[in-house]
């Protein structure tokens, strides 16, 4: 058992260890009063280090900072670089198109390719491009609501889907409320957005029965509140049930597509009627895209002809850029292959395996969970079964006293919770020495 006493000790002796070696660090946060709370972007505070590591570079899957610090990087971006930092196929084609021109709002030569590749890929024969999965979410939402005349939509307690409005409805006490953390929100998001706790079939069922649903919009396993996995038989219902419903299926794979080749509808079924994939897809290169049946293409392309000319709320004047386009369809030629995948799982194996076996020798009573690539470690005895478990398991100061121990010794995770990333070219050495200082860093908690 870890108490709150030795947290408290590991946390203030690690903050005053990151203070001595990142001195530069320290003097640019200083000197950043340009920027609102001094980075670029609010979530850049989210690191647990007193101030945040200053990049220099990252390739491969291997970070440098400012003062010199070398990271092996388990946060990959958070997704963003899932298949490794600046992968040489995907500089080299960034590299030409930038002589060649950024945005043209034109199709370029190389769309037809990566049309056909994510066809190939996932499964669904019809493509769209925006900026962010964000962005390509509330373009699916707004196709959903549109041609199936719905107003509400479905998600689940404790999912994130972005920057979107409609997905911001949490269960507290078992009762709907809008996530307190929305800055501005001054509609009642409740009215059109209906929200379950995942894995619970009779709550879905009486939901969508209803038959007011315009679409259930799901990742097929939660990884935004810890990693929380589908019960054996949940996806099946979830499927069979929107079927019988007329109610709309979109998995939002932007990180479930650690899953393995195709993301989690291709690798373990089912199939969706819609999907988004954002981040990893581009290398990190802002774009995303959204695929869908023929079917629903078909009803798309109606509803298009029986609405006048303009603007339809859907997309932005730099979507579909000739960056993006080609920053996704180098990836999808070169870099997101098979053959990537089976080492990205077998590594995540290896990380499984070294995690567990690590917090057994301690005694403690946690558990590691995996999703393809992705792996996590909770600091709780067994799996959550939604959201609301899983928010109930978290231990936010023990987590970051963790990630810090493990900053100071050149090892990086997502900043959120204990999220992991093993990427093609992760080494068996780099996670080798997670699991050593995952294993220090216990030790240290039980002193």
């Amino acid at each position: 058992m870890i108490v709150e006493a030795a947290i408290a000790r590991v946390a203030t002796c690690e903050a005053e260890r990151f203070r001595a070696a990142n001195p530069r660090a320290f003097a640019h946060h200083a000197a950043a009063t340009g920027w609102f709370q001094s980075v670029p972007f609010h979530w850049m505070r989210d690191w647990p280090s007193p101030v945040p590591i200053v990049a220099a570079a990252a390739k491969g899957a291997t970070r440098t900072s400012i003062d010199g610090q070398t990271y092996d990087d388990f946060c990959l971006g958070d997704t963003a670089s899932l298949f490794g930092h600046s992968p040489p196929a995907l500089a080299a084609a960034l590299a030409q198109q930038a002589s060649e021109g950024l945005s043209y709002m034109l199709p370029t030569e190389r769309g037809v390719a990566l049309s056909q590749r994510l066809a190939a890929m996932f499964g669904l024969p019809l493509w769209q491009v925006t900026t962010t999965a964000s962005e390509a979410n509330r373009a699916v939402i707004r196709w959903c609501r549109g041609i199936s005349g719905r107003a509400k939509i479905l998600t689940f307690n404790g999912a994130y889907h972005g920057a979107v409005d409609d997905a911001f409805v949490d269960l507290k006490d078992a009762a709907p409320v809008m996530r307190a953390s929305l800055i501005g929100q001054v509609h009642d998001l409740r009215d059109t957005t209906t929200v379950i706790e995942f894995n619970d079939e009779a709550a879905l069922a009486a939901a969508l029965h209803a038959r007011d649903i315009a679409c259930v919009l799901a990742e097929p396993v939660m990884t935004n509140v810890g990693m929380v996995c589908d019960a054996p038989g949940y996806l099946t219902t979830l499927r069979q049930l929107c079927d019988e419903t007329g109610t709309l299926l979109v998995f939002d794979e932007t990180h479930s597509v650690s899953s393995g080749y195709g993301g989690h509808g291709v690798a373990h079924g089912p199939t969706p009627d819609l999907m988004v994939v954002g981040k990893s897809i581009g290398g990190g290169v802002p774009c995303a895209v959204y695929g869908f049946s023929a079917g629903v293409a078909a009803r798309m392309a109606a509803l298009n002809q029986s609405r006048p000319p303009g603007h339809s709320g859907i997309g932005t004047t730099l979507s579909a850029n000739a960056l993006a386009i080609t920053a996704m369809d180098a990836m999808l030629s070169d870099v997101i292959t098979p053959t990537a995948y089976d080492h990205m799982l077998r590594g995540a194996a290896r990380l499984v395996a070294g995690l567990a076996a690590e917090i057994a020798a301690a005694g403690l009573d946690w558990h590691v969970t995996q999703v393809g690539a992705r792996v996590e470690f909770l600091t709780c005895p067994t799996p959550p079964r939604n959201g609301g478990e899983a928010k109930a398991a978290m231990h936010p100061e023990l987590e970051a006293a963790i990630h810090l121990f493990l900053a100071n010794r050149g090892i990086l995770l997502a900043p959120f919770h204990n999220m992991m990333l093993v990427s093609p070219v992760t080494g068996d050495d780099q996670i080798d020495r997670l699991v050593g200082g995952f294993a220090d860093c216990t030790k240290a908690l039980k002193e």
